[in-house]
């Protein structure tokens, strides 16, 4: 049962509340928490207050002792979401927001939020691409503006802004990828065949080029140059999609023999190791990748192998306890 002067205090602070005297109301809930401190209804009533105050950084911590008194009071969650939301700390806002749904998955505030939250974040994120291919494009980086705008246009098709910037680019990029083309060697021609087959999902038609431009280097004397490396590791993606992993791990080895530290050819290796039960030599490959320099890995890469390495080690160590 509630302590009797914590549910008086909480009721004065109503009334304060409901006359929109926010500041002694807050002062009333303080004294109702530190009598009851694991009673949400009080923080969030607190984090009501100071939202009405727009005092968000207040709302937040409000809304956070919230949650720690009772990890189940979903409205903790949306008083969290929102002063979250109003301080555009979109990023936690959407984990705040997850967090809720995860109690109470058909709760209609946190769903309509959420909705509202991720729009935002996609406006943001098309606003950043265009700002940087417009950065690119004066600095006479051509690809990779076009690059950019092909990004942006995922997140938004019909964006005016994108479709604008795009007309400009586009014809730009076409002559250039026209001259490109048109001075590429028969082997280079082979990888990018495969690129194109690729790209359409064409995954056994890919190999089929690659094979041939590994096979006319090879010929050449040329499998230990920057194309031999690029093709095997665009080779190895294709095995890997097509569930070839005895492939994916040979041509991944390949490319580890000339680059020992290429990231995505120690990942795709491990994810073949794991596929195929070797799972000590999955791990090995992933720890590799951890050991590496934060910046060199990048957080997505990093965040994959973090994963990974735990999902591994488990199976190591329940395969361990079978004996």
């Amino acid at each position: 049962m509630p302590h009797p002067q914590a549910e008086a205090f909480k009721a004065q602070g109503n009334q304060f509340f409901k006359s929109g005297q926010y500041e002694p109301a807050i002062e009333k809930y303080k004294q109702a928490t530190a009598i009851e401190p694991d009673v949400p209804a009080y923080w969030s009533n607190m984090a009501a207050c100071y939202e009405k105050l727009r005092n968000y950084a207040e709302m937040e911590k409000a809304a956070r002792e919230c949650i720690r008194a009772d990890k189940n009071f979903v409205k903790g969650y949306f008083r969290l979401a929102t002063a979250q939301k109003a301080m555009n700390n979109l990023a936690d806002c959407i984990k705040a927001l997850e967090s809720g749904l995860a109690i109470q998955s058909s709760n209609a505030d946190l769903k309509r939020m959420k909705k509202e939250v991720v729009e935002l974040q996609r406006g943001e994120q098309v606003a950043q691409f265009c700002m940087k291919a417009e950065e690119q494009m004066l600095g006479g980086d051509i690809a990779a503006a076009y690059k950019t705008l092909e990004l942006a246009s995922r997140l938004d098709a019909g964006n005016p802004d994108i479709e604008r910037m795009m007309s400009k680019v586009k014809p730009r990029w076409e002559a250039m990828e026209k001259k490109r083309k048109a001075s590429l060697s028969s082997t280079e021609i082979y990888k990018e065949r495969g690129d194109e087959a690729y790209k359409a999902a064409n995954f056994e038609g890919a190999i089929d080029f690659y094979s041939q431009c590994i096979t006319a280097l090879k010929r050449e004397g040329k499998e230990s140059t920057e194309l031999a490396m690029k093709t095997l590791s665009n080779r190895a993606a294709c095995y890997k999609q097509i569930s070839n992993f005895d492939g994916t791990i040979e041509d991944c080895t390949a490319v580890l023999e000339l680059d020992p530290e290429n990231v995505k050819a120690l990942i795709r290796r491990a994810q073949a190791f794991e596929a195929v039960e070797r799972y000590r030599f999955a791990l090995q490959d992933v720890k590799t990748v951890l050991s590496m320099p934060f910046h060199k890995v990048g957080k997505a890469n990093f965040d994959l192998c973090n994963g990974l390495q735990h999902r591994l080690q488990r199976t190591v160590q329940q395969l361990k306890a079978m004996g």
